[in-house]
């Protein structure tokens, strides 16, 4: 197993055999208009029958290239996009079924870490303020008692009291990034979806938000879908590992068995490019040939057979389905499944 220069504290809090979220067959399509009235003349297929769970107490992490669709199934998730169809259970409610007031009060128990602290913040406001601002819409106790609120979500996140009178801009971006987790720490949720949290900071920031991520989690029993496409950090903190190609789940397993046996092809050229931290060992690097294709027109069969070293014939007809190799590892591959 690789070592990476993010080191973080490995305090967890414990996960339960309950599936706090359950996601089945999850499909957000974008709509391409064109002409002069702007007719719907195609569809983006973001994500395409996305299913996965995830337990209490747990860190799933979501991994993949950029353009796979990871960020539209976090979003689509919490309806901050609303998906074209699917299934989600949150905590025993469907999600999706929700309007008005009942949307409302579940969004109570469902946040989000943003990948960019600054833009996510209001740089009219002061970062109190912007705390604030979801106890003001759930209306969550008195005006002192909010005050109170906000300063305890700082001091968790490692700021002090008089950082809630100033400014976005008078932040680094590693403090912004505090501030985001600390907003979405204020309402109390059970989950929380964390958008690469961490991929524009520095590798020593890094490590402190991830620190934080974890004592929060081990403190208030948080569970996380981790979205990122940095596998070192994800190996450091996540339980289980979801891996994304072109919309799609193509494996799933513990983050463990992950590293150590990787089964899918596009999972083992992912692994390949992690760098060693030492000068004198060597991986063998898998070059994938040829583009990503476009989620416009995506290929027929299994989307990666195009670039796969050990595609047959079969592979540009079947879709491959997710099925359990061993036990908790589910893989989407026909000539895996074959043996």
């Amino acid at each position: 197993m690789t070592t990476s220069p993010v080191e973080i504290s490995k305090k967890n809090g414990k996960v339960g055999n309950r599936d706090l979220l359950v996601v089945q067959d999850l499909v957000k399509y974008f709509p391409v208009r064109g002409g002069l009235l702007q007719r719907v003349k195609d569809w983006v297929k973001a994500v395409d029958q996305v299913s996965f769970t995830v337990k209490e107490g747990e860190t799933l992490g979501l991994v993949g290239e950029s353009g796979c669709g990871k960020t539209t199934v976090g979003r689509a998730l919490l309806r901050l996009i609303e998906p074209t169809s699917g299934k989600v259970d949150f905590d025993g409610v469907d999600v999706l079924s929700l309007k008005g007031k009942e949307l409302k009060a579940m969004r109570r128990n469902m946040q989000i870490i943003f990948q960019d602290p600054y833009a996510s913040l209001d740089p009219r406001i002061p970062v109190g303020e912007s705390i604030k601002e979801g106890l003001n819409i759930h209306n969550i106790g008195t005006r002192r008692e909010r005050e109170d609120v906000v300063q305890d979500v700082l001091r968790k996140v490692g700021l002090e009291d008089y950082h809630a009178r100033r400014y976005p801009h008078e932040f680094s971006g590693g403090q912004r990034q505090r501030i985001g987790i600390a907003r979405a720490l204020a309402l109390q949720p059970k989950f929380i979806v964390a958008d690469e949290p961490v991929s524009a900071l520095d590798v020593s920031i890094q490590s402190q938000v991830l620190n934080i991520l974890k004592d929060l989690q081990g403190e208030f029993h948080l569970t996380y879908l981790f979205i990122a496409h940095n596998l070192s950090v994800v190996e450091h903190i996540s339980d289980r590992v979801a891996v994304m190609y072109l919309g799609k789940v193509v494996e799933i397993t513990t983050r463990d068995q992950l590293f150590a046996n990787p089964l899918h092809p596009y999972t083992k050229a992912l692994m390949s490019a992690i760098p060693i931290p030492n000068p004198t060992l060597k991986r063998e690097r898998i070059i994938l040939q040829g583009d990503v294709p476009s989620p416009l027109n995506p290929p027929a069969g299994c989307r990666f057979h195009p670039r796969c070293p050990i595609a047959i014939d079969a592979c540009s007809l079947e879709v491959p389905p997710l099925v359990e190799v061993a036990p908790g590892h589910e893989v989407a591959c026909i000539r895996v499944n074959q043996g």
